[in-house]
Order: structure tokens, then C-alpha cells, then sequence
């Protein structure tokens, strides 16, 4: 939970920094771009790192650094100090999640991983929610820095708790196991036809994605005319629909399968967000929203089950490392490039821009072939 409570923060204050530090869209972008890229560095030594040492480790270290992280942007006073203090919280997240991940795949029977996966990342958009709704409330009173000191004993606090849990000092990889084969065999033994099909659709679909959340206030806020506290209110609806989407993914996945639960999500996101871009009624708006951001949350537990699915367990924690890599890599990429997009036509133009990707991304995933077990 506490390591998505400001997943949606950065993107939701863009509307917010434009005017504090006077800076134009593409400018504003890099909030999004530089700590995407930062938190790349770290996605494959995250994953060496998750089939080596034990898990309340990693997630004592990712909860500190998340905690002070957000200690010092609640103290910066210009946009540079602020970016930087992004890019350090933004380190927490593969630190936190591959570990994570790779522990539940390993002590889930596969056929249950996507139920697993549905609760894991429902705590997660609790925790969105909680991050995006106390920043409406505390931009709409005190100023939006609060949101940072605000959470930030609460995060260092978990970090404790974890690093003395004895429920987390789990399975770990024998070192033998691990060292079998050199990095290169190792590697080719990891990129099979499967996951470099995967990795080519969920790119696709991440820059569609990348492309809508970023700007999506900017939309409520320049284009609708809508106040920032409530553009911020209608985005912090999503977190709390994806609970309900992270959850019955989970079921949904386990029932049809994850490449079939996949294309479904991908899809009702296309529709959903095409329509979004039709409406002028504030409440019509929200509503889409929130049906899109139902999909979107619906994405992940079929995603995660694929990766489960496809990479030979004692390289898990190296293949969801990868996996985060080629995904990370592309949103970083795109708020810059949809920025330019926008520069050169409006911010509406994100729509077509984001569901032209998706379907893109959609196409590419129906040659993912399905197993004999139709755990996917």
C-alpha cells in the first residue's frame, strides 16, 4: 500500500508546478520523464538483487528511501530540488516490487497467481487513493507539500515493521542454482520468443497508457475548465475503482485465462477512453473516467501471471526485472514525446495518440502463444 501512495501525485500536480514554477508543458513533462528514468537504473539490479538476499531487506531499504525521499521534497522550493526528490522516491518502487512479485510467484500455484497478483495490487491503488485524495485535500488548504510530510513517518515506520517481520524472511535461491549457468546463458535462457512478444505488446500498450494518465488533469483543468482540487478529486476515483478491477482481474484471469483477460482490459480501455474524449458534462466525465480507470487497474494481474507464466522460476526475480525495464523504459519516454505531441496540436490529441497505441499493443499480443494449460 505505502509504496503507491504517491504513484499518481507527481502526474495529478502537473497543472499545479506549470503555474508555481512557471513552466510550459514540455518543461513540466520531465516530472514524470527523469524519475521514470532514474528508477530504471534500478529494475535489473533489483531483480539480482531478489534472487540473492531476503525480502525484508529489500523492502526495509525501499520503504526508507521512500520516506526520506518524500521528507525532502516536502522541503524543496524549486522545480530542479523537486525533480530530484522525485527521482530518489521513484528507487523505491523496483526495489519494493520485483522482491515482491517474485515471492508470490514462487509460493502461488501458478493457476492462482492471478487471485494473488488481483489483492496484491488492490492494496496497492488503496494506497493511490489515499496519496491522491489527501492531495486534494491538502492543496485545497495548507498547499500540496503536506501530502509528502504528511506520509512520510507513516512509510518509515512500515519500513520497521517489515525489516522485523519473520514472515518475510522467505525462500531465497540457492546460490548453486543461481550460478549454473553463466550471465549470458542465463540471459538467453530468460528471453524466449514468448516474453519478447509480451514485451513488444505491453510497450505498445504502456505508451498508450503513459500518454493518458500523464495529462489527464492537464485535460480536466486547461481544456474542461474544471478546478484543480476537483480535477484532482475525479483522478483519486480511480485508485479506488481499481481496487474493484484489481480484484475481479484476479478472478476474471484465473477463469478465462491471462492473455484473454488481457485483451479485454486493453480493450475496454480503448473504448472507454475514446468516449472520455467526447465528453463536455463534468459528471459524464468523471464517469468515463472511472470506467476507464476500471480497465486500466484490470490490466496488471494477467500481466504479472504472463511473466509467472512464461520465465523459469529460479530466474523470476531477473525476469520481472526485465519485464520492468522494457516497461519503465517506455513510460519514460512518453510524457516527453506526448508533450510534443500536444505542443504541435492540443492536449486532446492525447487521446487518439494513446488508444492509436494500445491498439497496437493489442494486435502485437494475439501472437503470444497460449499453453497447452491455458494458464494463460
Amino acid at each position: 500500500m505505502f509504496i503507491e501512495i504517491y504513484l499518481l501525485v507527481q502526474v495529478a500536480l502537473i497543472p499545479v508546478i506549470i503555474q508555481e514554477f512557471e513552466l510550459s508543458l514540455v518543461e513540466a513533462s520531465l516530472i514524470a520523464t527523469v524519475p521514470s528514468l532514474v528508477a530504471l537504473l534500478m529494475n535489473v539490479p533489483s531483480g539480482f538483487l531478489a534472487d540473492r538476499l531476503s525480502t525484508n531487506h529489500l523492502l526495509f531499504v525501499s520503504m526508507l528511501t521512500e520516506g526520506c525521499s518524500a521528507l525532502l521534497i516536502s522541503q524543496t522550493n524549486n522545480f530542479w530540488a523537486f525533480v530530484l526528490g522525485v527521482s530518489l522516491l521513484k528507487v523505491a518502487s523496483p526495489i519494493y516490487h520485483i522482491p515482491g512479485l517474485s515471492q508470490i510467484s514462487r509460493f502461488v500455484k501458478l493457476e492462482r497467481i492471478g487471485r494473488s497478483i488481483g489483492f496484491h495490487n488492490a492494496l496497492g491503488n488503496i494506497g493511490s487513493a489515499s496519496g491522491i485524495l489527501s492531495l486534494a485535500l491538502f492543496l485545497s488548504t495548507v498547499g500540496w507539500r503536506w501530502v509528502y510530510l504528511f506520509w512520510a513517518f507513516p512509510i518509515l515506520i512500515w519500513g520497521f515493521v517489515l525489516l522485523m517481520s519473520s514472515r518475510l524472511k522467505t525462500k531465497r535461491i540457492e546460490r548453486s542454482e543461481i550460478q549454473e549457468k553463466s550471465p549470458r546463458r542465463r540471459l538467453s535462457y530468460i528471453f524466449s520468443a514468448s516474453l519478447l512478444v509480451f514485451l513488444a505488446a505491453i510497450g505498445f500498450r504502456e505508451v498508450g497508457s503513459t500518454s493518458a494518465y500523464t495529462f489527464m488533469t492537464t485535460y480536466f483543468v486547461s481544456v474542461r475548465g474544471i478546478f484543480e482540487s476537483t480535477a484532482m478529486l475525479i483522478f483519486g476515483l480511480g485508485p479506488f475503482v481499481g481496487i474493484i478491477g484489481s480484484i475481479g482481474s484476479g478472478y476474471f484471469t484465473e477463469h478465462v485465462g491471462a492473455k484473454k483477460a488481457l485483451s479485454v482490459a486493453i480493450l475496454g480501455c480503448m473504448i472507454s477512453l475514446f468516449l472520455l474524449s467526447l465528453m463536455t458534462h463534468t459528471s459524464l466525465l468523471a464517469f468515463l473516467y472511472v470506467v476507464y480507470a476500471l480497465f486500466a487497474s484490470s490490466l496488471w494481474s494477467p500481466m504479472n501471471t504472463i511473466v509467472a507464466a512464461i520465465t523459469p522460476e529460479s530466474k523470476r526475480g531477473l525476469s520481472y526485472s526485465v519485464y520492468f525495464f522494457a516497461e519503465g523504459l517506455t513510460a519514460s519516454v512518453t510524457p516527453t514525446i506526448a508533450a510534443g505531441v500536444i505542443a504541435v496540436s492540443n492536449v486532446w490529441s492525447v487521446f487518439p495518440f494513446s488508444i492509436a497505441f494500445m491498439a497496437l499493443g493489442l494486435i502485437t499480443l494475439q501472437f503470444l502463444p497460449t499453453r497447452a494449460d491455458k494458464s494463460f
